[in-house]
C-alpha cells in the first residue's frame, strides 16, 4: 500500500475510534459506539503493521505522527496533560522527520556526527542518539506506561504494543540509514 493510502486509512481508522468512544457515553448509541470503536482499532492495529512491514522510518514516523495530531484533534481542551504530552511527541516526531532528511545527506550528516559527544550515553550502536532515536525513545517510553494503566481493554493494548514495536523497527531502520550515510 502506497504512503498516502496508508495515512488516509489510519486518519479514517481513528475517526471511527472517535465517534465509538463518543457512542459510549450516549444513551442508545453504545452498541453502535462499540462497533465502530472496535473497528477503528482494528484497523489502525493493521495501518500499524503494514507500516512496520515497509521497514521504512519515514512511512513509521508519519504514520505516528498522523494518529498523534488526529489524537490532539479530538483531545477534550480541558485534559491539559494529554494535550501537553501529545503536543511533546507531535513535536519531537517532527524533529524527528528533520533528522531523517539530514542522514539521508552524507555530506551533512557526517558533518552534524561530530556534534555528538563519542561517550556511549550519546550513541545507540556506535551512532548518535539524534533527535530520530530520542523521539523513538521517548514515545515507546509513553506508550508503555499508558499500557499499565488499568482499564485497557486487550484489542487497544495490542495497537499500543505494536505502536511501541513500530518505535523499535523505526530506530533499526534508522540506524541502517545513520551507517551508511557515514560510511559513503
Amino acid at each position: 500500500m502506497d504512503l498516502s493510502s496508508l495515512l488516509n486509512n489510519l486518519i479514517d481508522y481513528t475517526n471511527e475510534i472517535d465517534a465509538g468512544r463518543t457512542g459510549f457515553s450516549t444513551a442508545g448509541k453504545e452498541g453502535q459506539g462499540r462497533i465502530l470503536y472496535e473497528s477503528g482499532v482494528c484497523g489502525a492495529l493493521k495501518s500499524f503493521q503494514e507500516a512496520q512491514v515497509s521497514k521504512d522510518p519515514q512511512t513509521l514516523i508519519l504514520c505516528e505522527l498522523i494518529f498523534l495530531q488526529q489524537e490532539m484533534q479530538f483531545c477534550d481542551k480541558k485534559d491539559e496533560d494529554t494535550r501537553s504530552s501529545l503536543t511533546q511527541a507531535i513535536q519531537s516526531f517532527e524533529d524527528a522527520l528533520r533528522c531523517l532528511k539530514t542522514v539521508e545527506n552524507p555530506a551533512a550528516y557526517r558533518f552534524a556526527e561530530t556534534a555528538f559527544p563519542i561517550s556511549s550515553q550519546y550513541r545507540i550502536h556506535g551512532f548518535p542518539k539524534d533527535a530520530f532515536h530520542l523521539a523513538c525513545i521517548s514515545h515507546r517510553t509513553r506508550l508503555r506506561n499508558v499500557l499499565r494503566a488499568p482499564g485497557i481493554n486487550m484489542i487497544e493494548k495490542n495497537v499500543l504494543n505494536q505502536r511501541a514495536a513500530n518505535m523499535n523497527a523505526a530506530q533499526n531502520c534508522y540506524s541502517k540509514k545513520q551507517k551508511k550515510s557515514l560510511e559513503e
